[in-house]
């Protein structure tokens, strides 16, 4: 019988005021008795609502009733059977909106803890689960399909490909494999360990990683074709920054959240490999209030600094996730909240010394019925901060749709694909953040394994006809 306990059990944590001087895992884990006592609350429903709002479909009553028995490596096959990233995904999914936002406990309660318990079996199994275990490998049967991108989009198509006998080569512009997973989400939520394995288990399968491959400069998507590939899966991200185009965005110490979180995550998971210097600053403002921001207001203060967050909205608005968001409140972030810069002031050495804010009011209800933020006359302010991060959202770099001939892009420089994520260009796919713009880790995942499944189709298809 379920344990019909109203609130989930919590996550051990590292102290607010101690872990934000570290860059050390916030959340510890459940233990195992931990596990298996969440693991209860679950009523294992007939028509598994939560099922529905995972993006990958994970069996999750199947797995959670195995972590509840005890039998935590058949949780953990259960769960991969879908979702190649499961520790990851235990760690950076917005589950509160997904697969628990479906959860029938949440009705008169707090819902399963679905992610803890999916971040519980994916760490289990990587520290216990192989003894005395030959871990099987896909055979490589069918053609060479070409992935551009290693992110989480990329890693979960060429995973999928790889199982269906396809010979895999993803192409990663950066150093390390791993796109955000490595350079936008900071080690205290993600650490890099956990991606290394991740993408160890695809190199076993027989993925080759080829890194520092620009595609679109330093090979076209048509010398891939040339090079004997027969399919193209685009998943490179939206890495490029915006901007609000205010003045003083130039000046020295000015960041973009994509350029600060990338210099943050180098020089603390590979300071051996890499210089990448980052200026300590004393104060520093972060504009925006998504999850990036709150990445990037976090590592801020780990290196010392005092740090506020100015959001034009209000606390009930801020897209970031909840428990991030409370995250930062716990460790001493400071939210400017219904503020909005207008200028980055410097100083004569053309540095950063201060940011100017108006004061917002919340105006009369739009045809959605949402009260958009309207300036409140006379109200500026400043600020006196050091560094300025902007966090304000980021498109797809166009590079790849500049230099590929039949390439459809949208007005946002969004790669357009059909439902089967086959986009204008024969032969070549998209998904993740290259389709849909900036999004959830995953939503791309779900993009990568839908289109292995498309361009599985395709090059049966194809050779049926030759």
């Amino acid at each position: 019988m379920a344990d019909m306990s109203l609130k989930k059990h919590p996550m051990p944590e590292q102290d607010p005021l101690v872990r934000n001087k570290n860059f050390d895992e916030v959340a510890l884990g459940y233990s195992e008795e931990e596990a298996i006592a969440e693991a209860k609350r679950c009523l294992n429903c007939k028509n598994k609502p939560c099922v529905s709002g995972c993006p990958v479909n994970v069996h999750i009553p199947e797995f959670i009733e195995k972590v509840a028995e005890g039998k935590f490596n058949e949780a953990y096959y259960i769960v991969t059977k879908t979702n190649s990233l499961s520790a990851i995904c235990g760690r950076v999914c917005p589950q509160e909106t997904q697969c628990e936002g479906k959860c029938i406990r949440g009705i008169k309660g707090e819902s399963v803890a679905i992610g803890r318990l999916e971040r519980f079996v994916a760490d289990w199994h990587r520290i216990y689960g192989h003894e005395g275990e030959i871990p099987t490998k896909p055979e490589c049967t069918k053609g060479k399909v070409a992935v551009v991108g290693s992110g989480p989009a990329g890693l979960s198509c060429a995973n999928a490909l790889a199982w269906r006998g396809y010979d895999v080569t993803v192409f990663e512009a950066f150093h390390k494999p791993g796109g955000v997973l490595v350079y936008g989400i900071p080690e205290f939520r993600l650490p890099k360990d956990i991606v290394a394995y991740e993408i160890g288990k695809l190199q076993y399968n027989g993925v080759k990683i080829v890194t520092n491959a620009v595609i679109g400069r330093a090979m076209s998507i048509d010398e891939l074709f040339e090079e004997g590939f027969e399919a193209v899966f685009v998943g490179s991200g939206a890495g490029l920054p915006k901007f609000m185009n205010i003045p003083g965005e130039n000046l020295l110490g000015v960041y973009s959240a994509n350029e600060y979180l990338t210099r943050i995550n180098l020089m603390k998971a590979y300071l051996d490999e890499y210089d990448t210097p980052i200026k300590h600053a004393k104060k520093v403002a972060v504009v925006g209030g998504g999850n990036v921001a709150m990445d990037a207001a976090r590592c801020a203060k780990r290196m010392g600094a005092e740090v506020c967050v100015i959001y034009r909205r209000s606390m009930e608005e801020l897209p970031a996730r909840a428990e991030e968001v409370h995250h930062a409140i716990e460790e001493e972030i400071d939210f400017k909240l219904l503020n909005n810069p207008v200028e980055i002031i410097g100083d004569e050495n053309g540095k950063v010394c201060g940011i100017k804010c108006i004061k917002m009011e919340l105006g009369e209800p739009d045809e959605s019925g949402r009260r958009r933020p309207v300036e409140v006359e006379g109200s500026e302010f400043v600020i006196d901060v050091d560094a300025v991060i902007m966090s304000i959202g980021t498109s797809p770099n166009p590079l790849i749709a500049s230099t590929t001939e039949g390439l459809d892009t949208n007005k946002w420089g969004c790669i357009m694909a059909n439902d089967e994520l086959a986009t204008s260009r024969e032969g070549v796919f998209a998904g993740g953040d290259a389709v849909t713009g900036a999004a959830t880790v995953i939503l791309a995942m779900g993009a990568g394994r839908k289109a292995a499944g498309s361009i599985d189709a395709y090059i049966t298809a194809k050779h049926a006809n030759d």
